[in-house]
């Protein structure tokens, strides 16, 4: 339902009642294009300075007031627009109306607040020069537009940033913080009548700003002219593989042309069965990862693609991509590849409609950036009635060498000059017009085959749990665990042995994770490419997952195709080819990303800090292995972990969605009931020693800025004293919570800082996360050790203790909307003895938490001498951490 208040701000609502959650979300048509040329980066500071307070609430009020009602706040600053948004318990909505409402209609702009909130955007822009798809999206975007305001930096630049003032951010808000620039999309558990009175009083009857007639008209942005002629900026960085892309100027979103963009950006580069997945990393196994994606806001965007590839593959990367790029354009896209892409926008739709959230940011971003929310079935519509003939037109137009833009970041060891990359690039080109191969048609080609075993005759007694949970026990042993939920007619599924991390040495490091990238690659009667294309056919998802406990598979597809998903998840779980080929195409592009982990240096200084904390236990390990352990890790090796561990009476199966059970268990009988097995031995874990005095990890690597993790030993899963660290690290964590309130609000050290908990079946750890420049480094760490030791000395009060409380439920229910989320919670639950319905008991378990409880917990963990300090920066930050 759209409706327009007096002031002219549009409302868009949809009522929604499968969870008790809303979201709000406030879209200020104003982003960083709407920016003057001396003003880069004064929308993204609005988005920051809004929640920094206002006449009636202070600094750090905002976000405690939404944590307080279980919600979650945020905002983000796109070209075209800056969102604010707060998703929270239903029960509070017209809580969340009015601190939106507030920060948007009355910020304070606090002189002293805005001078440290822009010291807080610089630890930003220092921490995106720390991210290679950062580095390489700005070389495109600078590249390939010469002058429309897309061609700058969303974020600004430090020496832009620091040159605002007061007057410079009420300029700029009185000018587009209007209601009628200003779209409210709400979307939850609310009743309409209710929500549009409450909406009228809090954003209609208050929100009437008057215009300064001495402000400046808005300034036009300026066209971007045609390309003729293609354009390349390549970087040599310290990198430790090659980041490609290649994009070429399409429309704005309101081209009629939009669909068939979008279909040819999904044949090309998204999902399984995508042309580049099957061209690039699959046949000539010459990528690591690819891509394509259609980017349309309000003016013209680009055709995005790309790969990230070895140093010594670059160049046959680039041809490659260019082969298919212009084999796209020359042959066209088959009826069963178009079939394909259509069923996967349609699924995208489904799981979009799964959150609140989700759904409240499409409403906005239709009704304010492509004509109206009427625009989306239009879009839905005109995709389903696209043809290939469309798609071979819109491919001819825009995907041609002279619109063409290379974007790179290159490992400095690349000999090649950006000349002989370029005509790498061309060289693909001209032989994808030449190809005479024709569009990929007709069913997906089976190995041989190699059926699962059948099953014993069902003696499976089922039994009706809470939460409308039914198990069963089948005949060899499996449990399984089927949730019927009605709504969205879509189902997850995921199964889950115990194993993982805990159960690998030095010597076989990383093993469970590579058979985890093998279930999905092949299976025994399916080649990659064949299983591939099955899954997309369905507009499903497969992946395995190893973690620090356990090994399994999950997936995602609608509920009309729940057989023959079943049957493929079975194959991939159960019959997984390990073949030579497929185990040694794995391993290398496992190698190459442990080679590559240096670029992401936030998850090196986890794996750094794992590596310091444990001297012993196997979570020391790093998940993906080691380089030597997994180059020595063979397909014998690999199958002797899938018959030792892979025991039907050790699985847990879990369906959760829009099924039968009956069904579900007939099926689960069929296609895992016949697997023999016996339990096998677990091998024995060593056990980690007490930690008795301080550790420090420091790693030297040239970064803007020092990543750090300060830690302690934690907690196990089944530990009685989990809920109060839950609390903790509640009170500790999020916008409302002591470090961001402390380090980023009032001290201004960091864009990001946050605590954090992992428990496992044996202790695991807590701790502190922080990306900062190297000179606040020494503040920093004293900053977090006073937050800790003032939750060892000081007990929580009653409103603090409630706040973080409601904050937990608020986000567990939050995060519960997905039938994926619920699938893993009650495997997992399950497979470590929780019991499934464990996730339904989480409001009991943290009503039992008291003040004195967190207190003791906080004593019994931050103690000194088990403190362990990881870091990783620049080598003149590092000296002064000691040994």
């Amino acid at each position: 339902m759209r409706h327009t208040l007096g002031n002219g701000l549009t409302v868009i609502l949809e009522e929604q009642h499968h969870a008790p959650v809303v979201a709000i979300q406030v879209w200020v048509e104003a982003g960083s294009a709407d920016e003057r040329s001396d003003e880069a980066g004064l929308a993204h500071l609005h988005e920051h300075m809004l929640f920094k307070g206002t006449a009636r609430r202070g600094l750090g009020e905002i976000a405690k007031q939404v944590e307080a009602r279980g919600g979650e706040i945020n905002a983000w600053t796109s070209f075209d627009q800056t969102v604010y948004h707060v998703v929270l318990a239903s029960s509070f909505f017209e809580d969340g109306l009015d601190i939106l409402a507030d920060a948007i209609q009355n910020p304070s702009f606090d002189p002293a607040e805005l001078e440290r909130e822009i010291e807080v955007v610089v630890e930003e822009i220092r921490r995106s020069e720390d991210i290679p798809a950062r580095r390489l999206s700005r070389a495109l975007f600078e590249t390939a537009y010469r002058r429309h305001p897309y061609r700058l930096q969303v974020i600004g630049s430090p020496e832009s940033v620091r040159s605002f003032d007061r007057a410079r951010m009420l300029s700029f808000f009185r000018e587009h913080y209007r209601p009628e620039q200003t779209v409210l999309s709400i979307v939850g558990d609310f009743q309409m009548a209710d929500a549009l009175a409450r909406v009228e009083r809090l954003f209609g009857e208050r929100w009437r700003p008057q215009r300064d007639p001495a402000m400046r008209p808005p300034s036009a942005r300026e066209v971007e002219p045609r390309q003729f002629e293609p354009r390349m900026a390549l970087k040599r960085e310290e990198v430790k593989e090659a980041h490609l892309t290649v994009a070429f100027h399409i429309p704005a979103i309101s081209s009629p042309e939009l669909p068939a963009l979008d279909l040819l950006a999904i044949v090309l580069g998204q999902g399984e069965g995508a042309r580049l997945r099957l061209g690039l990393e699959l046949s000539r196994e010459v990528a690591s990862e690819s891509y394509a994606y259609a980017y349309t806001p309000k003016d013209p965007g680009l055709f995005v693609t790309g790969a990230t590839a070895t140093a010594e593959q670059t160049a046959q990367a680039l041809e490659a991509l260019g082969f298919e790029l212009a084999r796209l354009v020359s042959k066209g896209v088959a009826e069963e590849e178009l079939a394909t892409a259509k069923a996967l926008v349609e699924a995208d739709q489904l799981h979009a409609r799964e959150t609140v959230q989700g759904v409240a940011r499409q409403l906005g971003f239709y009704e304010s950036s492509a004509g109206g929310v009427e625009q989306l079935e239009r879009y839905l519509a005109a995709v389903a009635a696209a043809t290939t003939e469309q798609l071979a037109r819109a491919a001819k137009r825009y995907l041609t060498l002279e619109n063409l833009t290379l974007a790179a970041l290159l490992p400095l060891e690349i000999s090649q000059s950006d000349a002989a990359l370029l005509q790498a690039l061309k060289s693909g080109f001209e032989a994808g017009s030449a190809s005479a191969e024709a569009p990929v048609s007709g069913a997906p080609q089976r190995a041989e085959e190699r059926p699962i075993p059948a099953a014993a005759p069902s003696r499976a007694a089922r039994s009706m749990g809470r939460g409308e949970i039914e198990s069963a026990r089948l005949s060899n042993g499996v449990t399984v665990l089927v949730k019927r939920e009605e709504g969205l007619p879509l189902f997850a599924v995921r199964a889950a042995y115990p194993g993982g991390l805990r159960n690998e040495t030095d010597e076989n490091n990383g093993i469970n994770y590579l058979l985890s990238r093998l279930m999905t690659r092949a299976t025994s009667s399916l080649s990659a490419a064949a299983l591939a294309k099955e899954v997309d056919a369905m507009a499903g998802s497969l992946g395995g997952s190893a973690g620090r406990n356990s090994l399994g598979l999950h997936g995602e597809f609608r509920a009309l195709h729940f057989d023959r998903a079943m049957e493929l998840f079975a194959e991939c779980l159960l019959t997984p080819s390990l073949a030579d080929e497929d185990l040694g195409r794995e391993r290398e592009l496992l190698l190459q990303e442990l080679h590559a982990r240096d670029d992401n240096p936030a998850s090196a200084t986890f794996d750094l800090f794992s590596r310091t904390l444990f001297t012993r236990h196997p979570y020391r390990l790093d998940p993906l292995g080691s380089r030597a352990s997994v180059a020595a890790l063979d397909a014998a090796k690999i199958r002797a972990l899938q018959s030792t561990y892979q025991d039907p009476s050790e699985l847990t199966l879990t369906i959760v969605g829009k099924v039968e059970p009956d069904a579900a268990f007939a099926r689960a009988e069929r296609l895992f009931g016949g697997v023999p097995g016996a339990r096998a031995a677990v091998p024995a874990v060593e056990q980690e020693p007490p930690q008795r005095q301080r550790r420090v990890g420091k790693r030297s690597l040239e970064k803007a800025q020092v990543h750090l993790v300060m830690g302690f030993p934690g907690l196990t899963l089944r530990s009685p004293e989990r809920y109060s660290l839950d609390l903790l690290t509640s009170v500790l964590s999020g916008q409302g919570g002591r470090l961001f309130f402390e380090l980023r609000d009032r001290r201004s050290l960091a864009y990001s800082v946050s605590a954090f908990s992992v428990e496992g079946i044996d202790p695991g750890y807590v701790g502190v996360y922080i990306g900062t420049s190297p000179e606040k480094l020494q503040e920093a760490i004293a900053g977090i050790e006073e937050q800790l030791e003032r939750v060892t000395r000081e007990e929580l009060g009653q409103e603090e203790l409630e706040r973080a409380r409601r904050y937990l439920l608020g986000t567990h229910a939050i995060g519960l909307q997905k039938k994926s989320a619920r699938a893993a919670l009650i495997a997992y639950d399950s497979l470590y003895g929780l019991g499934p319905a464990n996730y339904l008991d989480y409001e009991a378990h943290l009503a039992e938490v008291t003040g004195a409880s967190i207190k003791r917990v906080a004593r019994e963990l931050f103690s000194p001498e088990r403190l362990t300090l990881a870091a990783l920066g620049p080598e003149s930050a590092l000296c002064c951490l000691g040994e």
